[in-house]
Order: structure tokens, then sequence, then C-alpha cells
């Protein structure tokens, strides 16, 4: 006989995300049983648990006990780290599981292990969910934004303590069944695909208004304070204006300046390129800002090469750049640039995730995307809304830039756009994000380019053919033969 003391839900796998994941499942009222291999972090949720208001947490020690300790049909939340130790717990657990029981995997996964595993699970009868979590440890305890892909079964048995879990904006929880397979996996990478463009523009807006702009930590923290009021206001915004306030302890100005410039990376940035290169998506913006994480973690190389190149001859020319610039209308001009710049890096993530749900028949909603990334994630901003709005007037819209009111918004700042970029390259600052936005845009915007020479080279070493402008059919030519003729 079932006792009256089952927990609705577990979660197992008790770093930091997943205690303050399953504190925040207490809170909303929902009882949780929880698990960890290490014993100890049961102990120290447990301990929490009780400091934070006296939540309805049960502490399990061994995997039977926690299946068993789950009302049926039993939901389990699994958060430990990608890969091999997912499908470890899995095992540990599946063991004392039944037909009809459910897990639901939220960590960081590559979107085929997902899909492996709902086969896996379906032979044993149980259902599965792949679930993307966006927000950081705060998000998890507080509110994150939630993607759940795989079994509609399992999403219902959950989606009440989902809905209240997730962030709350003003049109909704930041949760949504995502679609079949693994679609929450897939949007999860996606998302984070454009969070390392957003990143990347940021801090090449930084490096333009400190470096050419000459401006201080001080100034930049009012600036950034001043955009998260406006168009630009989002989380990366506001928590960059922070970072430039917070002094360091061991010396005199601010901690940002000692930092060593190189940036890790967990593998998700990676997988969206790969993916848009394999859906011949172009995603330059993202790419970008990989290549610039690759090129941050070569430091010793990069001070060698500024020695060489120095020795060689080549002069810091940021100095003459800035001089006599204005400082007013360059930061006005750096907002209006990574405005638009933004655009095309959220345009790209955009175009991925249609053409990814039209190879896999996912059905994907990108405007319901856009609207749960409001809240909650890392990439939550204002303009978001825009986004849903632009998708929910047109939902085959090819891209954002051609939204009425995003190319408008494009056409009105591609002026200071240039002006920044063009300053950026006379000052040999690299803006390789604003850089590839802008390449973007260019070549989106324009009915003719000069893929017909290259096409008409391809031809010529490999006879892969060309179409024409006037007439239809596929055609080759003997250029070699007729150039030389022509002599």
């Amino acid at each position: 006989m079932e006792s009256v003391a089952l927990s609705r839900i577990g979660l197992a796998g008790l770093a930091v995300m997943g205690q303050n994941l399953a504190l925040n499942i207490a809170e909303k009222g929902f009882p949780i049983s929880v698990y960890n291999r290490t014993t100890s972090k049961v102990d120290e949720t447990l301990d929490r648990a009780s400091d934070e208001g006296k939540l309805r947490v049960a502490g399990q020690y061994s995997p039977r006990d926690f299946v068993l300790s789950i009302q049926r049909p039993r939901s389990v939340i699994i958060l430990v780290k990608a890969g091999a130790p997912v499908d470890q717990t899995i095992s540990a657990l599946s063991e004392y599981m039944e037909p009809g029981d459910c897990i639901i995997d939220g960590g960081n996964e590559w979107y085929q292990n997902t899909e492996r595993r709902i086969v896996e699970a379906e032979k044993k009868g149980l259902l599965y969910l792949g679930m993307g979590v966006s927000g950081g440890e705060e998000g998890a305890r507080n509110g994150p934004s939630l993607m759940p892909g795989g079994s509609f079964t399992a999403y219902n048995n959950v989606k009440d303590i989902l809905e209240k879990v997730a962030a709350q904006v003003e049109d909704g929880p930041c949760v949504t069944y995502i679609g079949e397979g693994g679609s929450g996996n897939f949007v999860k990478m996606v998302h984070n695909g454009i969070e390392y463009g957003d990143m990347q523009l940021i801090s090449e807006a930084y490096d333009v208004l400190k470096n050419v702009g000459g401006l201080s930590n001080e100034e930049l923290a009012e600036i950034f304070t001043e955009w998260n009021r406006g168009e630009l206001e989002s989380f990366l915004v506001e928590i960059t204006s922070d970072i430039f306030r917070v002094k360091d302890d061991y010396g005199d100005g601010e901690l940002v300046d000692k930092i060593l410039d190189k940036t890790g990376m967990k593998g998700t940035g990676k997988w969206t390129v790969q993916q848009a290169a394999e859906l011949s998506v172009a995603a330059p913006t993202i790419a970008a800002s990989l290549d610039c994480r690759y090129l941050s973690g070569l430091k010793d190389e990069r001070e060698n090469a500024a020695k060489v190149l120095e020795e060689a001859g080549l002069k810091e020319d940021i100095g003459s750049a800035s001089r006599g610039v204005d400082k007013k209308r360059l930061i006005d001009d750096v907002r209006q640039a990574l405005y638009a710049s933004k655009i095309c890096s959220y345009a790209q993530g955009m175009n991925l995730l249609r053409a990814k749900s039209l190879e896999k028949g996912w059905d994907l909603n990108l405007g319901e995307m856009a609207r749960i990334w409001k809240g909650g994630c890392i990439i939550r901003a204002v303009f978001l809304d825009r986004i849903k709005k632009a998708y929910q007037r047109n939902p085959s819209l090819a891209s954002l830039v051609v939204d009425p009111d995003f190319a408008k918004e494009m056409v009105q700042r591609q002026a200071a756009w240039r002006r920044v970029v063009g300053l950026a390259i006379s000052a040999g600052i690299s803006t390789p994000g604003m850089c590839a936005s802008l390449a973007y845009f260019d070549t989106y915007r324009r009915a003719r380019l000069p893929a017909n020479l290259v096409q008409a080279q391809r031809d010529l070493f490999g006879a892969h053919t060309y179409e024409r402008t006037d007439r239809p059919g596929a055609y080759h030519t003997e250029w070699t033969k007729l150039a030389r003729k022509s002599h």
C-alpha cells in the first residue's frame, strides 16, 4: 500500500544547480525526494531545506529508497554531468522504476544522446524528457527558463510543477513543451550559441569604448546601466554594469582589469556552429564568438605575436584613432551597433532552430521559444518580446532582418554600426562579432552577390555546371579553351 508521505517528484544529482532546483520545487509546494551518490550532498540539501523555510525535502541514501519514495507515475529529474554519468545514473535508478515512470534529464546534453536514451527507455516502458535548464544557479533557485522535449505524456505528468517552478513573465511561465525527441536539448544548445554571440558583442562594445573612447570602468558602469533602461535591457547588459563596479581586494582599481583574458567554454557553442554547418545555415556571429574563445586561449602566443610584430614595425594605432573622437557620439554609435549586431545574432539562432525543426519534423514554434527566453535565462532581454511578436505576425518569417519592424531599426542603425566597425578597424581593435553581423546583414540584403564568379571557377576546374539568370537549365563552358582563343 502506498504511504501518504510519498513525494510528488524526485531529483538526483545535488551539485549546486540540483540543490537549487530541488529547493525551488519544494518551495512551490511540491514535496520532493532527493538523492546523490555522495551522501554528504543529501545532508547538505536537507540542511538548506531546513534553513530556507522548513521545505518539504526528503533525503534518500540509495537508488532503491529514492525511487520507491516517489508517488506513481514517478517523475525523476537527473542533474548530473552530461555523457556517461547520465547513463550510469539512469541505469542505477531505472532498475527500480516501473512502466509509465519518467526520467527527466536537466543537463546540457547533446540532443542525439537524448534521442538514444528515449529509445532505450521505451524498451523498459519508461518515458523520457530531455530538458534544457537556463538561468544558472540563481535561476534554478528562483525561476529558470525550462525547455523540455521528448514524451508529451511525461511533460503533462509534471506540467503543473514546471509551470510553477519556471520564471514568470507577463505572458506566462517560461516553460513550454518544445517538441519530440531531443528538441529540448537542441533548443537549449542554440540558446547557448546565441549567448556566446551576445557576450562577444558586449565585450567588443567594451573594447571600443575603453580603448578608442578612453572611458574608465566607472563611466562604463554608468553607460551599461543607462543602456539597461532602454532597448538593450537584458540580463547580460545588467550584469556587465555590475562587473565594472567591483573593486579588487588585492590591490587598487577594479577587479575586471586583473582578470586573465582567457575565456573558458563547455562545448555547447561548438555544437551550435557544427550544427549550423551541417544544416547549411549561416551563423557567422556565433562562429566568430567561438573563434574568439579559441584565440583567447592562446595567451602566450598572442603576447609573443605582439612583440614580434612590434619589432617588425607594427605600431599601435589606437592612440591616433581615438584623437578627436566625440565621446558622446561614440557611446551612442556603439549602443546602436551592439543592438543591430544582436538582431543578426538572434536571427542566425532562430534560422538554425527552424532548419533543424524542418529536418526532424519537430514543428518548433519560434515565437514561443522567444517567449520562454524572456525570463529566467541568461539571454533574457526585453527585445525577445518583439521577436515573439515578429513570429506571431508571420510564423514563416524568413529572417528577423526582414520583419518590417526590425528592418526599420536595422536601416536606422546601419550608419552608426558602420562608423563603429570602421573606427575599430582603423584603430586595430578586432570586432569579429560586429563585423560578422554587419557582413551577414550586407550579404543577406544584396540581391546580387559575386557568387557568380565562384560558380564560374567551380565550373572551370570541376565541370560543376552553372545556372544562368536569363534562361533555365544547367550549363557547362570550356572556359580555358575559350579564353585562350580570345587572346
